[in-house]
């Protein structure tokens, strides 16, 4: 808009301007009245009330509230579990009390019923929209804009990223809060930059600058040309106290006494004829790849992570036998369990053997919750969910095991995927999450979890640390090298 202003200015009617962009310099030349002060706001928002379904706001939820009314642009980081829904709500009713303005809820399709729930106990409607289609334009009246699952909105190449922050600069945007678990989701500054850019943040303003400053930013060759690549992470300490005053990021060991989480390394071992099944499938992995590169179908450079994504493939297959054994010890043990896996084949086999419920990205929503609905009521004991599917906002608490078949390459995955069941109303007891491993495809990931965890650590956690990087070639070289 600034720059809109400036042209116009400069070149007068030879400048177009087009119906669009002519009501935009309208709103932005007639903006909305401002909004009441803080402690109206926190007045209006009723925040030891009873909800009509007899709950009471916790008072992290009522902290996290008070905080969200404060800001115009925030990114409500709270682990997993902790009610970030009911909080962006009650903070949302006391300002929609106290101006004229809409609620907009941008959340992915499967949680829309979650959220039409909530918002039902605290007597608002919101309007939800899916990442998929989300609106060009907002009311004239003024919105609040609530953005679930933030971290979809990583990747400034996503058309759902640019979508978002079309929105975010509307002038008839009078909040953005976005709610996410994981605002680095793989460790690496660059997926925070596009929330950062839609809260308006001053060191979001200049994306180059930003990437050379936190994301080791550079032009580097690679394949005889010259690209851009920032994909690495420095002066994260620096970036961690710019940030702090907009990220609310709280962890359930400071605000609950939830039981504690404990992870247990099952390490599994091939017999002699099982290695030279899995060694074969590997060859003839390998030998297909190479085959495909000299026909110019595939990148000959690819060939490390193209073996190492056939690696955790056919591993997940070799660890079914460990993974029935664990899962059927557990359940006649009288024991509740969620098993997560990256693949669905996988899944589909545990099933035929063990039973349960499937939760995967083949069904429909309503076949979705219908699952999760069975798993929590205790008609079944046994949940087999996809990484993508089954980690992302449902609520399956009744479990006090929780089994990772293999571990995705983000610690946010791998923390969403255990926090599903990690959460407020789990039952009094250790939830206990199990990590089946298998040669050195699973220990590199699991590697890699670590350093991207402690990245996420320097910029989020309680604390002050420094950071041991290992890199990904480095890693990925010394894994096919055991292999």
């Amino acid at each position: 808009m600034a720059a809109a202003e400036a042209l116009l200015q400069a070149f007068g009617s030879r400048f177009l301007v087009t119906p669009q962009l002519q009501q935009w310099l309208d709103w932005y030349y007639q903006p909305l009245p401002p909004l009441p002060p803080h402690r109206d706001l926190v007045a209006a928002a009723d925040l030891k009330k009873a909800l009509r379904d007899g709950r009471r706001p916790l008072p992290h939820q009522r902290s996290g509230a008070r905080w969200l009314l404060a800001r115009r642009g925030a990114v409500l980081a709270d682990e997993m579990g902790l009610g970030k829904t009911l909080t962006a709500l009650l903070a949302a009713r006391a300002m929609i009390r106290c101006a004229e303005l809409r609620l907009m809820v941008v959340a992915p399709a499967g949680l829309h019923a979650h959220w039409l729930r909530e918002a039902d106990v605290v007597d608002l409607q919101p309007a939800l929209f899916s990442w998929a289609r989300l609106p060009a334009e907002l009311p004239p009246a003024g919105t609040l804009l609530v953005v679930d699952e933030a971290h979809f909105a990583q990747s400034l190449q996503a058309n759902r990223t640019a979508a978002l922050l079309r929105l975010a600069r509307h002038p008839r945007l009078r909040a953005i809060w976005m709610l996410t678990g994981t605002p680095m989701k793989n460790g690496r500054p660059a997926q925070l930059f596009p929330l950062l850019a839609a809260m308006d943040h001053p060191i979001a303003r200049d994306q180059r600058q930003f990437e050379e400053r936190y994301c080791q930013g550079s032009w580097r060759e690679k394949r005889g040309q010259q690209r851009w690549q920032a994909t690495g992470a420095t002066q994260l300490n620096e970036l961690r106290r710019i940030t702090r005053p907009l990220i609310l990021h709280r962890r359930k060991a400071q605000v609950l006494e939830l039981p504690p989480k404990q992870r247990r390394e099952h390490p599994i071992t091939l017999s002699d004829a099982e290695s030279l099944g899995f060694d074969h499938r590997i060859d003839l992995v390998v030998e297909d790849f190479r085959r495909r590169a000299r026909n110019g179908e595939v990148r000959s450079d690819a060939e490390p992570l193209a073996v190492l994504t056939a690696l955790r493939r056919i591993a997940a297959e070799f660890k079914l036998s460990a993974a029935e054994r664990l899962v059927r010890t557990l359940l006649d043990a009288g024991e509740v369990v969620v098993l997560f896996s990256g693949f669905v084949e996988p899944l589909q086999l545990l099933q035929q053997h063990l039973g349960g419920v499937l939760l995967t990205g083949h069904q429909r929503p309503p076949q979705r919750q219908q699952a999760v609905d069975r798993f929590q009521k205790g008609e079944v004991d046994l949940l087999l969910a996809t990484f993508g599917t089954g980690a992302l906002g449902f609520t399956l608490h009744r479990a006090r095991h929780v089994v990772l078949l293999e571990r995705p390459w983000t610690p946010g995955d791998v923390a969403q995927a255990e926090d599903r069941c990690h959460r407020l109303g789990m039952p009094d007891a250790v939830l206990t999450c199990h990590w089946l491993q298998l040669g050195p495809a699973d220990q590199l990931v699991d590697g890699l979890v670590a350093s991207k965890a402690e990245r996420i650590e320097v910029l989020l956690g309680p604390r002050r640390m420094t950071l041991d990087r290992q890199s990904l070639p480095l890693m990925l070289r010394r894994c096919l090298q055991v292999a």
